[in-house]
């Protein structure tokens, strides 16, 4: 959530740096709410400046004329009307202040100065690679047919059992998918990140804390009945809000958490995108990473977040690109992204395998996440920045680790790092 003061002072500059995300026609709204907003407060502060005035003329009246005075009769009805005026206005600058939150609930963040200006994914700019893609002397297969072969992948039971887009995972699939959950828990929480188990449900005030509501509640899948509780699409969700209504100590920062859970979205705007496989589910487990500094760091803690991501694909053997995301492809709570894509054999490119972004103060103001100076009594609580990465989508690492290590003969190799937690060192069909 932004500053409504930053905006309304640099409204020009807010607005080009919104025009660059498709998302600047409310700005006028907001400058005119926050007016109107101002208006009405200078109103009601004159309105308490005469009461104050009325209350020492009051003195007067009474040392001069008595308490029960015609003339105090008089002042005591001004001072009435003065005050109904007053409770008049109140709930007008309420009802001004709840139109300007929801105006300012539904605008983006701000891109950082260093990111690409752009439309669409076609903007993006490659950073770097890493590893060469696999030499198959054959057709590699899609992971849902080596799947299938294997019989590790059930995608029938999973629409009988529950609908489209949901999976069941047999076998060997299964102590892959969890072999790879330890493998980067393991691999984070001994480069000092903190493990979280959180509830994967979460109510309202957690999901307007991190940004998914109000803007992306089609997405979300939520509890019927007297509930107020959604299923929580990321980790990032329970994770970044444990530092809601906070005030951390700065030596406590930075935080580093991550958290393994099962994620659930709906997809509602991405009907026909990746419907083969297990690319794109409504399910699907991850392991994330959140980390929450001050803001003189935060973009270091990008780098480091970025560097931990891609340590997990290297220790892994995959191939992957980093790219940094445009103006326009960024999500809602981001100021900067880098992407990392991983190389997947079937289809002779590179996909998302883990997105991570530095949110800067644009959650902390929503969850009032601050920190403070202990060392300096008279400093003020501060906005800390949050960030958060995939680290990694584990079903996504699924079907990179199938795809690329098959076999011509159809099995699967496992990559050495997993071995230990699948006791084998290959699937075969």
């Amino acid at each position: 959530m932004l500053n409504v003061k930053d905006v309304v002072a640099n409204l020009d500059v807010v607005r080009e740096k919104l025009a660059q995300r498709a998302n600047a026609e409310t700005l006028s709204q907001i400058s005119e709410l926050a007016g109107l907003r101002s208006q009405r407060i200078q109103e009601i502060e004159a309105l308490r400046y005469r009461q104050n005035e009325e209350n020492k003329k009051i003195k007067a009246i009474v040392a001069e004329f008595g308490p029960k005075s015609e003339q105090m009769a008089q002042a005591r009805k001004g001072q009435k009307e003065l005050s109904e005026q007053i409770k008049g206005l109140d709930p007008l600058v309420k009802e001004v202040e709840e139109d300007l939150s929801k105006l300012l609930m539904s605008v983006p963040n701000l891109p950082h100065e260093s990111v690409p200006v752009g439309k669409d994914e076609n903007d993006n700019v490659e950073i770097s690679r890493w590893g060469e893609p696999p030499k198959m002397d054959f057709e590699p297969k899609w992971h849902d047919e080596l799947g299938r072969d294997l019989g590790i992948l059930d995608f029938e039971s999973g629409a009988k059992i529950a609908s489209a887009r949901f999976t069941v995972l047999k076998g060997l699939g299964a102590r892959l998918e969890r072999a790879l959950a330890n493998h980067f828990l393991n691999t984070l929480t001994e480069r000092g990140y903190t493990e979280i188990f959180a509830p994967t449900l979460v109510n309202t005030p957690t999901l307007l804390g991190t940004g998914q509501l109000p803007k992306f509640e089609e997405d979300l899948f939520k509890i019927g009945g007297d509930w107020d509780l959604y299923l929580s699409p990321t980790a990032e969700v329970p994770m970044t809000n444990l530092v809601s209504q906070t005030v951390l100590a700065k030596d406590q920062l930075p935080l580093h958490m991550c958290c393994y859970s099962s994620c659930y979205r709906s997809e509602a705007g991405s009907y026909g995108k990746d419907t083969r496989g297990y690319i794109r589910q409504h399910q699907f487990q991850k392991v994330e990473m959140v980390h929450v500094c001050d803001p003189e760091t935060s973009y270091d803690e990008l780098e480091a977040l970025t560097a931990n991501a891609e340590y997990l694909l290297q220790s892994l053997g995959l191939a992957y690109r980093k790219i940094v995301l445009c103006t326009g492809d960024m999500g809602f709570g981001a100021a900067k992204t880098y992407d990392l894509e991983v190389w997947i054999p079937s289809q002779n490119t590179y996909r998302e395998i883990s997105s991570c972004s530095n949110c800067e103060d644009f959650q902390a103001r929503r969850m009032m996440a601050r920190y403070k100076d202990s060392t300096d009594k008279k400093s003020k609580p501060k906005l800390v920045h949050t960030l958060n990465g995939s680290g990694l989508a584990i079903g996504r690492a699924l079907v990179a680790v199938l795809e690329n290590y098959q076999q011509k003969d159809g099995s699967v190799v496992i990559p050495e790092v997993l071995r230990p937690y699948m006791g084998v060192d290959r699937i075969t069909p």
